[in-house]
């Protein structure tokens, strides 16, 4: 296994980086500190390590010093059996006039593959002068699975599919500045090819038969790598069953009663219990996202219906079936993917009168943001009932401000408690600026 690792080692430090469209996130290292970049499969971690390695390179680290090792690489399924710590055997083999005299940047992708890898990389941060980068497919390297063995020793960022701004980084086009007529309508067109494509970034620019094969095998990989296989799931029938009757509801409500009764009604034997595992695994796996109700109350905001999201709106168009999904559930699934890159507290909410506003978001700076989505407010009865109940919001909160998003229609609206901006999809999504 160490003439394995020394000859991947060697290997990487001859491969030519593919380091793609420069990512938004801009994470930080700290010393001390393992930094760790979590998300859904496939939505550009590996590109994201290859960029920070490129600027290191930049900035005149030698190539010798940086250590990259891809943990889904068949080479390495030994290392179950042998441990991590031949990993440090082998690269001090080749470079001992390193050891504790020169940083070693490390960069370990999809490490969670290898049982034990928490204690190793713990070890690794006390015991070896080094700068650790990890990626993982999985929510649990947030908290669950590091807190207990890493003893605070990491600092965790989200990364999702491209943002909307970043795809106009990948389509050239210089969104920055004043937004002339030619400039707006060149961004306009852009949003649409967003709202076809998604922001995976390995299906933009496909046709729309790629894309759509390519989704589907995301969606077939998801299920069975990060929930069937990571968990041992006895009945991934009834997983695939139930992640398609989620993303059949996208940006609606569902019960866990609800969701038990359907499997039941198909032959499944999952109680509740594994219906609730099910949903979570789902969320930890950066893949489907639940949405409780915003109430001082966390008993009534946990029994209270939720809603269901998926990570990407185009990803729900290539696997949904069609029938209940329209373009008013992928525009409000749109919103929300906008706001979950800026923040995971994001509630939907109910007025005291009863009526529903989509999104109600708590920012990083404690602000918060009221959100209502609508396709058109054309139809005068439409218009008025989300007024009303953004109003209604508003005035319960506190909030002097408010915003529909539409497909392409804009308006300022007085109301008592303060501003409503009707805004277009597209001026939304270029407007908020992810961190």
């Amino acid at each position: 296994m160490i003439e394995i690792l020394k000859s991947i080692i060697l290997d990487f430090q001859e491969v030519e980086l593919e380091t793609g469209v420069p990512r938004h996130l801009k994470i930080k290292a700290v010393p001390n500190k393992a930094t760790v970049c979590i998300g859904v499969r496939r939505s550009g971690k590996s590109t994201y390590l290859f960029q920070v390695i490129q600027r290191l390179l930049d900035d005149g680290v030698p190539r010798e010093n940086i250590l990259y090792l891809n943990f889904f690489d068949d080479r390495l399924h030994n290392l179950r059996l042998e441990g991590l710590g031949a990993i440090t055997e082998a690269y001090y083999s080749l470079y001992p006039e390193k050891k504790n005299a020169e940083t070693v940047y490390c960069f370990f992708d999809e490490i969670q593959a290898v049982e034990g890898w928490e204690p190793f990389l713990d070890r690794l941060m006390r015991t070896e002068k080094c700068e650790v980068y990890i990626t993982g497919s999985s929510a649990q390297m947030l908290s669950k699975e590091i807190a207990t063995q890493m003893r605070g020793r990491v600092l965790s960022w989200e990364l999702f599919p491209f943002s909307f701004r970043e795809f106009l980084d990948y389509k050239r086009i210089n969104a920055t500045g004043h937004m002339s007529t030619k400039k707006r309508l060149i961004v306009q067109k852009a949003f649409e090819e967003y709202w076809d494509t998604g922001g995976f970034p390995e299906v933009v620019g496909l046709d729309r038969y790629l894309r759509i094969k390519i989704h589907q095998e995301y969606f077939h990989a998801i299920l069975f790598r990060d929930l069937i296989e990571r968990h041992d799931i006895s009945h991934p029938k009834a997983v695939m069953d139930l992640a398609h009757r989620l993303i059949d509801n996208t940006a609606s409500l569902y019960s866990v009663n609800s969701l038990t009764g359907y499997l039941k009604s198909l032959g499944h034997k999952a109680p509740k219990s594994a219906v609730s595992d099910y949903l979570e695994w789902f969320e930890d796996a950066y893949f489907l996202f639940t949405v409780r109700i915003f109430d001082a109350s966390l008993a009534r905001s946990k029994t209270n219906p939720k809603k269901i999201y998926c990570v990407d709106h185009a990803l729900v168009n290539s696997v949904a079936s069609g029938i209940l999904v329209n373009t008013g559930h992928l525009l409000e699934n749109l919103v929300f993917t906008t706001l979950r890159r800026i923040t995971p507290d994001i509630y939907y909410c109910k007025t005291k009168g009863g009526l529903e506003v989509d999104f109600l978001a708590q920012m990083q700076n404690r602000s918060r943001m009221l959100v209502q989505v609508c396709e058109s407010m054309a139809e005068p009865q439409t218009r008025k009932r989300e007024i009303t109940a953004l109003s209604e919001a508003m005035a319960e909160y506190s909030l002097k401000s408010g915003t529909v998003v539409t497909w392409n229609e804009e308006d300022q609206i007085k109301v008592v408690a303060g501003k409503i901006g009707v805004v277009s999809a597209w001026r939304f999504l270029f407007n908020l600026q992810e961190t």
